[in-house]
C-alpha cells in the first residue's frame, strides 16, 4: 500500500516584501469599479505566441493591448491546481498559504456540497488573506463572485472570505458548499433550471477552422491515454445526464462558465456601485484537454482558439453591462504542462524516463513493518517524504539513518534528478538553484517534511499515462501574466515576473493595502504615472 501524507499544521513565517509607498501613490483618484481576474487552468505561456496569429477575441484583446509579462513564473515546486490558485490573489507562496497539494487543498467532508453532486470542499486549510479581504477592510460594500468548473479553482482565489463562490457539480448544476451557505441564491437556481449541460447531449466537437489551419498531426497514438479516439470529430454522449457530467472535457464548458459569471454580475450588481467589486473566473477546460491530448495536440490548438472566442464574447458582454473605463483585468494560469515522454522521445531523440518511486518506498515500508511498525512511519505524497519519528523511536529505528537509506535508494532510481533533505535547502544558493528555491517556497515551516524528490526534466511518474505537470521545472512553472485596462501601459515586458506579483499590483491599482507581508511586489513598471 502506498504511504500517504495525511496532515498539515499551522502557518510558518513569511519572508517577503510589502507594498511600497511609491506604489501606493499610483492608485487613481477614482479606483476601478470592477476587477476581473481570469485564470486559465494549465495554460502554457507559449500558447499565446504559437496561436496568437489566429486570435480574434479576448486573448487577442488582452495579449495585443495589455501589459504582458513575457517571463512570468510560479515559484514553487509542486505545480498543481490548488497551490497555483492559492498564490494568484494572495501574493504569497504556498509556504504561506498552506496549500501544498491538490489532495490537501480544499477537500472538506465537514462542508458538503449544497444539493450534492460532488465531495465537500472549503478553504479551511488556507492561511492568511487575499485581495478580497483587503478590499472589504477598506470598504465593506465590496463584494466578490468566484466561479470555476473546479471547486479549488473557485474557492482559493477568494481565500477564506465568505463571498459568493460556485463551481460545477457532476450533475450539471452550479453549486457551493455549506461553508458558504445552506442554500443557493435565486439567480443560481434560475440558471441551473436551464439545464444547459444536458442540452449538449449528442453534440460533436469539430474543428473551429479548416483542417489546413492546424499544423499538428491529428492522429497520435499516445493521446487520450492510448485508448483510441484521438482524432476529430469528438462526440459527446447521447444521454443527457452523461453529457452534463462530461461537458467538463469539452470547450463548451468554458462558455457555460462565462455565461454563469455574467449572470452573477447582473444579479449581484457587481461593478455597479461606488465601491470596487471582484469577479474571479477560472476556466478549466484547457486543463482537461491538455491532460487528455497533450500540449502539442491539434485538440489543444483548437481549445485555445475557442477560449479566445469565449473570452471575446465575455469581455464584450461585460463592457455592455459596465463602463469599460472602470474595469481592470488580470489573466494568468495555475501551472503549465510537459509533453508526453513518448512524444518528446520521438521528436527530440531523447530517452523515455518514467521513474517509479513507489516500489522502493514500499519495500522500505515492508522492512519497517517487519520490525513492528504498524502505524506507518514512512509517509509519501507528491514528492514529499516524511518520517514519523515517534513511531520510529518506538521500534528502535534511527530516523536520521533511515533518511539516508531512503535518500540513497530513491536517488538510484533512473529518472530521479535529486533528493534533497529539507533542512539543507536553506543553505543552497537559491539565486541559481531554482529547484531548491521553489521547494523552499513550497513548504510551510511547520510541515514536518524530511525529504523532497525531484525528477529529471520531462520525466513522468511511471503510473501516469496522460500529459501532466507538478514539477519545479520551468515548463510547468512558466505561465502567462497579463494586466489590461486603463491603469496599465500596454506592451511586452521581458523582466522576470511572478504570479505572486498579481495581487499586490491589483491592490495598488484599486488603492487598498495588503494586511500582511507578501512574496510578490507591485509592478510599478507597468502602471501609468
Amino acid at each position: 500500500m502506498t504511504p500517504r501524507l495525511t496532515t498539515l499544521a499551522a502557518t510558518g513565517a513569511l519572508v517577503a516584501s510589502s507594498v511600497t509607498a511609491r506604489a501606493q501613490q499610483t492608485a487613481p483618484a477614482q479606483p476601478p469599479s470592477l476587477v476581473v481576474f481570469i485564470a486559465v487552468d494549465q495554460m502554457r505561456a507559449d500558447y499565446l505566441e504559437r496561436f496568437g496569429a489566429q486570435f480574434t477575441g479576448g486573448l487577442k484583446r488582452l495579449y495585443g493591448g495589455g501589459a504582458v509579462m513575457t517571463q512570468a513564473f510560479h515559484d514553487h515546486a509542486i505545480t498543481e491546481t490548488a497551490p497555483g490558485h492559492s498564490v494568484m490573489l494572495s501574493g504569497r507562496f504556498p509556504r504561506g498559504t498552506g496549500i501544498v497539494t491538490n489532495t490537501l487543498g480544499v477537500p472538506d467532508s465537514t462542508a458538503p456540497m449544497v444539493g450534492g453532486g460532488g465531495p465537500g470542499a472549503s478553504p479551511r486549510r488556507f492561511r492568511g488573506t487575499v485581495l478580497m479581504d483587503w478590499m472589504t477592510a477598506k470598504d465593506d460594500r465590496s463584494h466578490g463572485l468566484s466561479v470555476s468548473r473546479k471547486d479549488r479553482g473557485a474557492i482559493l482565489p477568494m481565500g477564506r472570505a465568505k463571498q459568493s463562490v460556485f463551481w460545477y457539480a457532476t450533475d450539471g448544476r452550479f453549486t457551493t458548499s455549506t461553508y458558504y451557505g445552506s442554500s443557493l441564491p435565486e439567480w443560481v437556481d434560475q440558471f441551473n433550471a436551464k439545464q444547459i449541460g444536458r442540452k449538449y447531449a449528442g453534440h460533436v466537437w469539430n474543428l473551429l477552422l479548416p483542417a489546413s489551419e492546424y499544423r499538428e498531426v491529428d492522429d497520435v497514438q499516445y493521446e487520450n491515454l492510448g485508448r483510441g479516439n484521438t482524432t476529430f470529430p469528438h462526440p459527446m454522449p447521447g444521454d443527457s445526464a452523461q453529457a452534463a457530467r462530461l461537458l467538463t472535457e469539452f470547450p463548451e464548458m468554458d462558455s457555460v462558465i462565462a455565461q454563469f459569471a455574467l449572470a452573477g454580475v447582473t444579479a449581484m450588481k457587481l461593478g455597479a456601485g461606488p465601491q470596487t467589486d471582484l469577479l474571479s473566473v477560472s476556466f478549466s477546460t484547457t486543463d482537461a484537454v491538455g491532460h487528455r491530448y497533450g500540449p502539442e495536440s491539434r485538440e489543444i490548438h483548437d481549445q485555445i482558439l475557442r477560449l479566445d472566442r469565449t473570452l471575446g464574447t465575455f469581455i464584450d458582454s461585460l463592457y455592455k453591462l459596465r463602463d469599460s473605463a472602470r474595469i481592470v483585468f488580470a489573466l494568468t494560469a495555475d501551472h503549465g504542462v510537459g509533453p508526453l515522454p513518448e512524444i518528446r522521445a520521438e521528436r527530440e531523440h531523447k530517452p523515455i524516463e518514467r521513474p517509479d518511486v513507489i516500489p522502493v518506498l514500499n519495500q522500505i515500508d515492508l522492512d519497517l513493518k517487519a520490525r513492528g511498525d504498524n502505524a506507518g512511519a514512512l509517509i509519501y505524497e507528491d514528492d514529499i517524504i516524511l518520517l514519523n519519528r515517534r513511531q520510529l523511536s518506538r521500534i528502535k529505528v534511527n530516523a536520521d539513518s533511515l533518511l539516508g537509506v531512503v535518500a540513497r535508494a530513491v536517488r538510484a532510481i533512473p529518472g530521479i534528478q535529486r533528493v534533497d533533505t529539507v533542512r539543507t535547502l536553506a543553505g543552497k544558493d537559491t539565486t541559481t538553484d531554482y529547484v531548491a528555491r521553489r521547494w523552499l517556497h513550497m513548504l510551510p515551516a511547520d510541515l514536518p517534511a524530511d525529504l523532497v524528490v525531484t525528477m529529471n526534466p520531462y520525466a513522468y511518474v511511471a503510473s501516469v499515462e496522460m500529459s501532466t505537470h507538478g514539477t519545479p521545472h520551468d515548463y510547468d512553472a512558466q505561465v502567462p501574466v497579463i494586466f489590461y485596462g486603463p491603469p496599465f501601459v500596454p506592451g511586452k515586458y521581458p523582466s522576470r515576473a511572478l504570479v505572486a506579483d498579481i495581487a499586490p499590483t491589483l491592490a495598488s491599482v484599486i488603492g487598498v493595502t495588503p494586511t500582511e507581508k507578501l512574496d510578490g511586489r507591485v509592478r510599478v513598471d507597468i502602471l501609468k504615472r
